[in-house]
């Protein structure tokens, strides 16, 4: 079976590699992917798969389907392909490509069993978390699994991802003459710095692997003016969801303190919350498996600790994991330059393909012996339990 995925993902790497090197050349913003979400669907259709464009409340996304029989395994398949500012400095330009690699490799080899082959186009992952978006409108309750790929300096998968919620706060004060009459005044900048100081005590006593960061994006006006208005951006994580809601708590009470030392207001605008991660580890040593026997450059041991992703809200809710394919110098950092020179490279290209193969050959192992399903979800719904609590 291994060998027949070689040869179809072969014969059709060109085209992918193509369709990478065009979504590369695009380089399109979050929520503005509108060329390169239309290639992957048309290409899609093409191949027989059943289409919808703007799923789960996203313009630019798409869910695909191709089913056979009934009662088989549902397996889901992401793609994201956002650029940055820089350009596709993240790798996104390869996602979809692959993903539509090993989606057509399943349904070519997948013989007379039956199955379902579920595609997202999964935009704005570099801003405002689509999958969040189109997760809370209803998106991926029809799969039993979710896979995606990611280029990275070493072939690996990941443990862990920190929760993450990202929240904007203007506080509202009162102007005066800063010598004149400063009495008069109330300084929203003030409450922004107190509030600053408020997170720095709070360091001592939260767990190890709590992040909490900040700036300020409007100061207010000059310095001989009390500022009125002020606003800063906070954002707080934790490798555990029910953990970050309780320091959460915390950083709303230092917002109220700042507020009533100052004798201000405030308001808050909040980003959607990125949860962490439920690994999968059987998910991940299958994938390893591939990766292995595909012979992927550069492995490595799983990474146990990441930042923030939106793939973290759906991997809360079905067993899911990403092959990370080597196709940059170990030790480089992803939205980089590295990462841009790289992006159509002929170790981008062989990313794609490999990538392609081992998520083909994952399904379909899971497709030839049920059995690895079953323990896929077991294992899931166990590290679930573990990780309701934080210990």
């Amino acid at each position: 079976m291994k060998e027949k995925i070689k040869q179809f993902i072969d014969g059709i790497g060109p085209k992918l590699v193509a369709m990478s090197d065009e979504i590369y050349d695009l380089a399109e913003l979050s929520c503005k992917e509108y060329q390169s979400s239309k290639l992957l669907v048309d290409c899609l259709k093409e191949n027989g798969f059943q289409v919808e464009c703007g799923v789960g409340g996203m313009e630019t996304s798409f869910r695909a389907v191709y089913e056979q029989g009934n009662g088989g395994p549902s397996f889901g398949l992401l793609a994201e392909y956002d650029a940055l500012s820089m350009g596709h400095g993240c790798g996104h330009h390869m996602q979809g490509p692959a993903i539509i690699g090993a989606a057509l490799c399943i349904k070519e080899l997948a013989g007379d069993k039956p199955y379902k082959i579920v595609v997202y186009g999964t935009p704005a992952e570099e801003s405002i978390g689509g999958k969040i978006i189109m997760q809370e409108n209803g998106c991926f309750k029809d799969i039993d699994i979710a896979l995606m790929m990611h280029g990275a300096p070493d072939t690996c998968v990941d443990v862990k991802t920190m929760a993450l919620q990202n929240f904007r706060v203007t506080f509202h004060g009162k102007s005066a003459h800063a010598a004149m009459s400063p009495e008069k005044g109330r300084s929203a900048l003030d409450a922004i710095l107190i509030s600053f100081h408020g997170i720095e005590l709070l360091r001592e006593h939260v767990l190890e692997d709590t992040r909490m960061h900040y700036t300020v994006l409007d100061a207010g006006g000059p310095p001989n003016v009390v500022p009125e208005k002020a606003t800063a951006e906070y954002t707080l994580r934790s490798y555990n969801t029910s953990y970050l809601g309780q320091v959460v708590e915390r950083f709303k009470k230092i917002l109220e303190g700042a507020a009533l030392i100052t004798e201000t207001t405030y308001t808050i605008d909040q980003d959607p919350t990125y949860r962490a991660k439920i690994p999968c580890l059987k998910l991940n040593d299958l994938i390893m498996e591939n990766a292995k026997a595909f012979e992927a450059p550069k492995l490595a041991p799983p990474r146990q600790k990441t930042g923030s992703t939106d793939f973290g809200n759906v991997m809360f809710d079905v067993p899911g994991s990403c092959i990370r394919l080597a196709f940059v110098p170990s030790g480089s950092s992803a939205h980089s330059q590295v990462y841009l020179d790289a992006g159509k490279t002929e170790a981008a290209h062989q990313a794609v393909t490999l990538s392609a193969e081992i998520l083909a050959g994952t399904c379909l192992d899971i497709l030839a012996d049920p059995g690895k399903m079953k323990e896929i979800k077991e294992d899931f719904a166990q590290r679930k339990a573990e990780m309701a609590q934080y210990i």
